[in-house]
């Protein structure tokens, strides 16, 4: 799965992986009073958190291990991040409410979505960015530094640095 390979959903030990990261979501997600707990909550199981990094409650996630989130980078409420391969997040980006970052993706063959397979391309986001509201993150994206996704946007192709993209599909403004 990490490697980017096709692999199933229901194996042991990524159910494991995944029930850990629910147990771990549930405790981060009623830690909302205590900014200390979260902050070192968020240490514990996230793979790299940048000082003064915040993610507001609630907070969803596959398995929590493959997230980076750089310096002064924050999460607004609801976010969601399928995290089966790496997902980095740069320093002072920020990020709107119920905003939704996925890395996992399916096989175009029929025959092989029907076996169960799947696969995961990592996102990256450069540093500053600001993300709207409800927008969506498809597999395989990187958005460059400084850029700007509208609120409700489908990001489904890269975002150059300094870009504004708004939409479904994303796309710069006429």
């Amino acid at each position: 799965m990490l490697s980017g390979a096709l692999y199933h959903a229901g194996d042991a030990e990524i159910q494991a992986d995944a029930a850990a990261a629910r147990d771990w979501m549930a405790r981060y997600n009623a830690a909302f009073a205590d900014p200390a707990a979260r902050a070192a909550l968020l240490r514990e199981r996230l793979a790299a958190v940048g000082e003064g990094a915040v993610i507001r409650a609630p907070f969803h996630c596959d398995y929590g291990y493959n997230i980076s989130i750089g310096a002064g980078a924050f999460l607004n409420f609801n976010c969601v991040i399928l995290d089966v391969v790496a997902v980095s997040i740069g320093e002072g980006t920020q990020i709107g409410p119920a905003v939704q970052i996925y890395t996992a993706d399916h096989p175009r063959e029929p025959e092989a979505r029907r076996s169960g397979l799947e696969f995961g391309r990592p996102v990256r986001i450069g540093a500053n960015v600001w993300i709207g509201g409800g927008a969506i993150l498809l597999p395989g994206v990187t958005v460059g530094d400084d850029a700007v996704i509208g609120a409700g946007s489908v990001v489904t192709r890269d975002v150059p640095p300094g870009a504004t993209v708004v939409g479904n599909p994303a796309r710069a403004p006429r």
